[in-house]
């Protein structure tokens, strides 16, 4: 029987996750590059480098809470990937336009990090998360609705992988309307939100 290109192209998971993994190290990796050494010719004396080091707070705060976020999405991707186990030319293209949210993410922290007190820049923030949030829940449901799962645990796991991402997604976007209050509530609650999320401190079962 004859195959087209279409029918044999992307059945590879392995070449799947690789990429994957190489994009998130790639991306957590440019995030800490946004915060620069204050620079030599205006620092004199001990007070002026304590005085230049604490203006990065914010830099700081940012860089770790798009480290967070990253950290959040590629767990949610590595817990698809275990219980996926055939690929198809449609999903790695689902996979990739996931991957094109994750590299938006340096540009969009480092956007959020310049402009922290205008609400704009959050909520460009917040369309990386959501972006994100919508591709990872795509390319588990093509995956679940083509059978590329495996047959003994998709059931078991879909429900929890999808109601998951919807609940991060809507206290995602409670957090950037409250920043719409105020930017920096914003922020404060979205890292809350991704530290329950990294070690469930509100959750019954870790």
């Amino acid at each position: 029987m004859e195959h087209t290109y279409n029918k044999i192209a992307g059945k590879d998971t392995s070449r799947l996750i690789a990429i994957s993994d190489g994009v998130f190290g790639v991306a957590m990796t440019l995030l800490v590059l946004e915060i620069r050494v204050p620079v030599l010719e205006s620092i004199h004396s001990e007070k002026d480098l304590i005085t230049e080091f604490l203006t990065l707070k914010y830099k700081f705060l940012v860089y770790f809470l798009a480290f967070m976020t990253t950290g959040i999405f590629w767990v949610g991707h590595s817990s698809q990937y275990k219980h996926i186990d055939k690929s198809d030319r449609n999903l790695n293209w689902i996979n990739l336009l996931f991957l094109l949210s994750v590299t938006f993410l340096p540009f969009t922290t480092a956007f959020l990090g310049d402009y922290m007190q205008f609400k704009f820049a959050l909520a460009v923030y917040w369309f990386n998360i959501f972006l994100m949030g919508l591709m990872l829940y795509i390319n588990w449901i093509y995956a679940y609705k083509n059978n590329l799962t495996n047959e003994e645990t998709k059931n078991m796991v879909d429900k929890p992988l999808r109601k998951r991402i919807i609940i991060a997604q809507s206290l995602y976007l409670a957090g950037a309307l409250l920043g719409f209050i105020n930017p920096y509530l914003g922020i404060t609650i979205i890292i809350a939100i991704q530290l329950n999320y990294a070690f469930a401190f509100f959750s019954g079962k870790k």
